[in-house]
């Protein structure tokens, strides 16, 4: 089993002179920013004991064989994410990081059932992560949306309840999503939940192509109606399906980092991002759980950077595809493109 990579302390990001490229961030779950300095604090607020005596322990514990692996601790560390505060001390501390690795604007997704599965109602959830959203514009200079995302390997019927819960919240919610365990779950099972959403002018964002074949992936475009694709690196086992992608420019949430510690691939540098971005399709970078795989986004930048040798124009082009990606209205999303374009120049 190849070995989790990691970048020495030293190593110099992927930023100019003039810091980290401006950048959007699509695919980030919020619970998979929990570090553990903040999981014990919430374990003791909360009485919540933990199964691991240190940080360096629970540390020590994010070393995964797949999907599910990481899927069984990322459950149980929700066990300490109980009240509104937690959950906008939660999305606060990513927002922070963020702020210091170039990200501009962040479509945040929570997995609420997660949650209400341990009693916690959706309320909380969305109450707590929008007191910190609220000011993250003034705080850190980030614009954000909320993607409220089901897990696949529950049931429709519980997706169905999960969406109705949520309906007296929607007016902070941008989009849904479908997340968790891939394999043996198609997007089809979700046709009726995701017709609700569209119907409330909801945007539409489904994982497939991670673990999954290249065949979820035209699930989610065709049952599901998706605008975007999260992952999506298993698009290029199929000729037909990147072509479509490309000439239709369906955002993919590429997740490199991310592809290595969950073992979709064994090593960075056979990543086919760069492939992906040769056949034209429109992917972006992002971190998914960056507490338990190694990086945030610049982080993610500078792995590809050093691992595939991308120059600054190849880093420019995912910068802008970012923003080009993201659910933002066409004059804040051009704003940002500017700021990429004056970062690339050095002006």
């Amino acid at each position: 089993m190849a070995s989790s990579p990691s970048l020495p302390p030293s190593a110099p990001s992927a930023a100019s002179d003039t810091g980290p490229w401006p950048k959007a961030e699509l695919h980030l779950h919020i619970e998979g920013t929990l570090e553990p300095e903040l999981a014990f604090a919430l374990a003791e607020r909360n009485g919540v004991t933990l199964p691991y005596a240190t940080e360096d322990e629970l540390r020590r514990a994010y070393s995964f064989a797949d999907l599910q692996s990481f899927l069984n601790l990322y459950y149980a560390l929700m066990a300490v994410l109980r009240t509104e505060d937690d959950f906008a001390d939660l999305a606060d501390a990513y927002l922070a990081r963020a702020k210091e690795q170039g990200v501009r604007h962040a479509e945040i997704f929570f997995d609420p059932q997660a949650h209400t599965a341990r009693g916690v109602p959706v309320g909380t959830v969305v109450d707590g992560l929008a007191r910190a959203l609220d000011r993250a514009q003034e705080t850190y200079g980030i614009s954000t949306r909320l993607i409220m995302c089901f897990l696949r390997d529950e049931s429709a019927e519980s997706a169905l309840a999960t969406f109705e819960a949520a309906r007296p919240h929607l007016h902070r919610i941008a989009a849904v999503g479908l997340d968790s365990a891939e394999v043996g779950h198609p997007p089809a099972k979700f046709k009726e939940v995701f017709a609700l959403a569209r119907e409330a002018g909801l945007k539409c964002v489904a994982h497939a192509g991670e673990e999954g074949p290249a065949a979820y992936v035209w699930e989610a475009l065709d049952v599901l109606g998706v605008d975007r694709i999260d992952h999506g690196v298993r698009c290029m086992e199929d000729e037909r399906l990147v072509a479509r992608l490309a000439a239709e420019q369906v955002p993919l949430t590429v997740c490199p980092l991310s592809n290595v510690r969950l073992r979709v691939i064994d090593d960075l540098a056979d990543h086919p991002l760069p492939a992906m971005l040769d056949a034209g399709l429109l992917v972006t970078v992002n971190s998914d759980d960056p507490a338990y795989f190694g990086g945030y986004a610049d982080d993610n930048f500078t792995a590809v950077r050093d691992a595939l040798g991308f120059d600054a124009e190849t880093l420019r082009t995912l910068a802008r595809n970012s923003f080009r990606a993201s659910f933002l209205d066409e004059a804040t999303r051009e704003r940002y493109l500017a700021e990429v374009d004056a970062h690339a120049t050095g002006a």
